[in-house]
């Protein structure tokens, strides 16, 4: 298996939070599923809990696992301050062990884009259904490929995102490029860093991108049975020109 990459990207857990402050839409999505499928819950690549905080907050019996040590360090602080009992687990995805079974887990947020090869791919659907209870469900959200985005023109860059430095230093400036290599299915993206006024630096991120009847396949013959796909959070239908591929699958029998 190749080895998670993203280290460098997600090592700062109040970046990451002052980045994201804008992405709410999939909150009531999963609750809408919690509702739906119940609890006990397992989030994977869970990050600072922007999801687990608050569904745990609903009353869910809700679990959070992630690899960045940064940002599990977040998620515990806003957890504690409010006061909620979360299972937090440093855990790569793809390889771990949980004395539980889950009625709901998910991948939200296209984290799934970080599972590279067949062997990754295989080895968390292994630990996905391991994990599952006999009526559980298990759900990926990920981005829906846009050809226009993937052959846009790797001279250039695009803004991503501009939010105040949450150590004080200023505005954050957020540009990126790509090059997309289509014998590997990884879109290649450079962020562009801008801290007030310190220098430049640049972070990778590596995403494998997955087309819908490509993930549907893969999923099948992991043992997985699709019931439900959806192109955004509102539960709209998955069409050509839908942003998002939502995934609810459960085990086959």
């Amino acid at each position: 298996m190749k080895p998670i990459d993203s280290d460098k990207l997600y090592c700062d857990g109040r970046h990451y939070d002052a980045q994201h402050t804008d992405v709410y839409g999939d909150l009531s999505f999963y609750s809408a599923q919690a509702q739906r499928f119940g609890d006990p819950i397992l989030e994977l690549a869970c990050g600072t809990g922007r999801l687990t905080i608050p569904l745990a907050r609903e009353g869910y019996d809700i679990t959070g696992l992630d690899i960045s040590v940064g940002m599990l360090k977040t998620a515990k602080e806003k957890a504690e301050k409010e006061g909620l009992h979360i299972s937090w687990i440093y855990a790569d995805c793809r390889n771990f062990d949980i004395a539980k079974k889950f009625n709901l887990i998910f991948i939200p947020f296209n984290s799934f884009a970080h599972i590279h090869d067949r062997e990754s791919f295989e080895a968390l659907c292994n630990c996905v259904k391991k994990h599952l209870s006999q009526k559980g469900h298990f759900i990926i959200d990920i981005f829906n490929p846009d050809l226009r985005i993937l052959t846009s023109d790797s001279d250039k860059r695009f803004s991503v995102a501009d939010y105040p430095d949450p150590y004080g230093k200023g505005n954050v400036s957020i540009t990126e490029s790509n090059v997309y290599d289509r014998s590997t299915q990884i879109n290649h993206v450079i962020w562009y860093y801008h801290i007030g006024n310190l220098e430049e630096y640049s972070v990778e991120l590596n995403m494998r991108i997955y087309y819908p009847e490509e993930l549907q396949t893969m999923l099948y013959y992991n043992g997985l049975e699709i019931v439900d796909r959806f192109g955004d959070w509102d539960e709209s239908a998955f069409l050509s020109d839908s942003q998002r591929h939502i995934v609810v699958c459960k085990k086959k029998i």
